[in-house]
């Protein structure tokens, strides 16, 4: 049995996060979550809401609540929507969480006794109105470049130029609006990254079976321009993790917190602290997943991101565990993925446009969503979601291909040898040819999953339905039966079967669907196929079970023409 730790990027706190986010890291992270525990690993599987930084702070202020309040209610509503989505996390934690607090300030102490931690002097704008340092992309300006009258501090969206602060024409708050700035000097610590520059080159050059996009990445950021910079890892704010050396203060520090993006990575390792304290459970529990000198040594640890994630997950986290000095593991395989753009344009959070996860499962169950974006995840490059695309999949795979099977062949049984498993007749060369081009899917479809290639994976599986589809129309059992009654029984009885390991295989896919199919066949064996004839005798004749409710309704044109409509706009 292997020992399989998954994580997947942690979603920003401010708000539901829309469909793109879903299968940029925490679906395909799930899939692979699920489809492990069916082959009988041992799985770890972790999340949490990432909370510090300014746009939390913002984000409370415009719902007129504190931070602290802010986020632990946004943390319920992430967490209630990741449940009714079937996403499987052991744990969802939160960056904010005591455990990663002490955590985040043991790493500091630990870089800082190994010399990878630098004190800078800088100047940065302050507002006077806000009584604040206001980070780059809180400055607000016209660009010197384009004209453009709502650039950030740190680039103009317009022209995309990179962008200081007092490059910016006429700059204001973007908090308070107010110009009275003034630029005045702070003191930040600064990890020192291009001091691990080789170290983290040569960890990459070891990763062989990196995704191309993830290595692409990481390289650009390690060797284009001047190379590998030391990154700035704290901050001038009140919401976030006090700057310390393990438990002791830092002078000079006081009064800052630590910077979101050197926090929340760690939240990966705190994660297992808060599902260990939550279940009562030993550090050792943990640790066996986190620590090569407790037992990780022999696990495989797995990241599921946005490619926009990646630099920081393939340099500056690796810097971090790497530059401690102890014996933490880090990442085996990281899978990233393009963006998932919709409808003509891109998904947009601040503009509401698109299909946001609470409003999804508003509209329809989570299967119908967790198979259409799985079976067109953004592997290889970017992808969109079209509304018509949507209805065609859903009604040709889901509905057409999964769903009537199941109807045909638990209808027909009814009617002609009552709800249970007939007995009699024999498989002969049809149902044989069936066995083994299931087997030679099934191990297709395993070889997809263990590589993670998510749409491979969901295609084979489709493959493997529209061979039971196609067996049962050849076969035709309603003909049969008019002439040989005992081979129907037998070609009935394969299709009853049938439907038992489809649920098994779905299972990663489409959870819900999966339990509802058991359900109907009464029965709790989940067991893997690694015998596919064995397995298609699971259910023996006698064996009762019942017709199923239909698992997938069509997609009508007017809803489509609906749905479309709404999801096109501002969101209220």
């Amino acid at each position: 049995m292997a020992r399989i730790l998954i994580t997947s990027a942690i979603p920003y706190i401010n708000g539901i996060k829309h469909l793109g986010n879903l299968i940029g890291s925490q679906l395909p992270a799930d899939l692979f979550a699920r489809y492990q525990r069916g082959r009988g690993n041992e799985v770890v599987f972790l999340c949490a809401t990432d909370e510090h930084g300014t746009p939390a702070e913002l984000a409370a202020a415009k719902a007129g609540k504190p931070v602290a309040e802010y986020c632990a209610e946004m943390h319920e509503v992430q967490a209630d929507i990741a449940k009714r989505f079937g996403l499987s996390f052991d744990h969802f934690g939160r960056s904010s969480s005591p455990q990663n607090h002490k955590l985040t300030q043991h790493f500091a102490g630990k870089l800082a006794e190994a010399g990878l931690i630098r004190e800078v002097t800088e100047k940065q704008v302050y507002s006077n109105a806000d009584g604040r340092f206001l980070p780059d992309r809180y400055i607000e300006g016209t660009c010197p470049n384009c004209g453009y009258e709502k650039a950030r501090g740190d680039q103009c969206e317009n022209c995309t130029k990179q962008l200081d602060p007092t490059d910016l024409i006429d700059p204001r708050s973007a908090i308070s609006g107010s110009t009275d700035l003034e630029v005045r000097e702070t003191k930040h610590l600064y990890l020192r990254q291009s001091a691990m520059k080789d170290q983290l080159d040569a960890w990459i050059d070891g990763k062989t079976d990196w995704p191309v996009l993830t290595t692409s990445i990481a390289k650009k950021w390690l060797h284009d321009g001047d190379g590998l910079q030391d990154r700035g890892i704290t901050r001038d704010l009140d919401w976030g993790i006090p700057v310390k050396k393990g438990d002791e203060d830092w002078p000079g520090m006081e009064g800052k917190v630590f910077y979101v993006w050197f926090d929340a990575p760690i939240e990966y390792i705190a994660c297992a602290k808060e599902w260990a304290d939550a279940h009562g459970k030993s550090d050792a529990e943990w640790e066996r997943w986190w620590r090569t000198d407790k037992g990780a040594d022999d696990v495989l640890y797995v990241q599921f991101m946005g490619k926009d994630n990646v630099p920081f997950h393939t340099l500056s986290f690796p810097a971090t565990i790497l530059g401690s000095g102890e014996p933490w593991k880090l990442v085996d395989h990281l899978k990233s993925f393009n963006y998932l753009n919709y409808d003509g344009g891109q998904f947009s959070t601040s503009q509401g446009r698109g299909v946001f996860m609470d409003q999804a499962l508003d509209i329809l169950p989570a299967d119908y969503w967790r198979w259409w974006l799985l079976s067109h995840a953004p592997e290889s490059s970017d992808s969109e979601f079209t509304w018509e695309n949507f209805q065609q999949s859903v009604n040709k795979d889901l509905a057409d291909v999964l769903g009537n099977f199941v109807s045909r062949i638990t209808k027909f049984c009814r009617s002609k040898f009552g709800e249970e498993v007939p007995s009699g007749g024999e498989y002969g060369e049809r149902e044989q040819a069936l066995i083994e081009e299931l087997t030679k899917r099934i191990r297709a479809y395993e070889a997809h999953m263990e590589a993670m290639e998510v749409r491979k994976s969901a295609q084979e599986l489709r493959a493997i339905w529209v061979a039971g589809n196609e067996y049962l129309q050849a076969a035709a059992p309603w003909s049969t039966f008019k002439e040989d009654p005992e081979q129907a029984a037998a070609q009935v009885r394969l299709g009853l079967n049938l439907i038992r390991l489809y649920a098994v295989l779905s299972a990663p896919f489409i959870p819900e669907t999966s339990a509802r199919m058991l359900s109907a066949m009464n029965t709790l064996d989940t067991s893997w196929p690694e015998d596919v004839e064995a397995a298609l005798s699971a259910l023996p004749a006698g064996h009762a079970f019942t017709v199923p409710d239909v698992l997938f309704a069509k997609i009508t044109d007017e809803q489509r023409e609906d749905w479309q409509t709404r999801f096109a706009g501002v969101r209220s």
